[in-house]
């Protein structure tokens, strides 16, 4: 469920970033959610190995090449996925830091303090 979660929360940031940058574009919503998943992916597998690869250059940048890493995730993905468009560097520089942003704010609010404020009931046999 969590992880469905923080799909949506994801899908949600795309989806509000291709209406603020005017430089990406989802062709339909399946691109959208695909995006999503392949973005948490990259995130979770692709980027660790970046960073540790990136220690001096992030070192020297007080942390700021972070930002670059995260922008190339999003490019990485816009050019794995048809339908995902985006179309330059700093278009994807700025929406990720916005998509970033976002989840953590959407994040924080449905996981605070280990309980979710919508609460979805267990099936229990049938509803008639």
């Amino acid at each position: 469920m969590e992880f469905m979660a923080h799909w949506g929360i994801t899908a949600l940031s795309l989806w509000l970033a291709g209406f603020i940058f005017h430089g990406i574009s989802f062709t339909s919503k399946k691109s959208l959610f695909v995006s999503a998943l392949l973005l948490g992916f990259a995130n979770a597998v692709i980027r660790p190995m970046v960073i540790v690869l990136t220690i001096p250059l992030t070192l020297i940048t007080f942390g700021f090449f972070l930002l670059v890493i995260n922008a190339l995730m999003m490019l990485l993905v816009s050019s794995l996925v048809p339908g995902f468009k985006i179309s330059g560097f700093w278009t994807a520089f700025f929406a990720s830091i916005f998509v970033t942003l976002l989840s953590l704010f959407v994040g924080t609010l449905i996981f605070q303090s280990g309980e979710y404020p919508i609460s979805i009931p267990a099936q229990q046999g049938v509803m008639i």
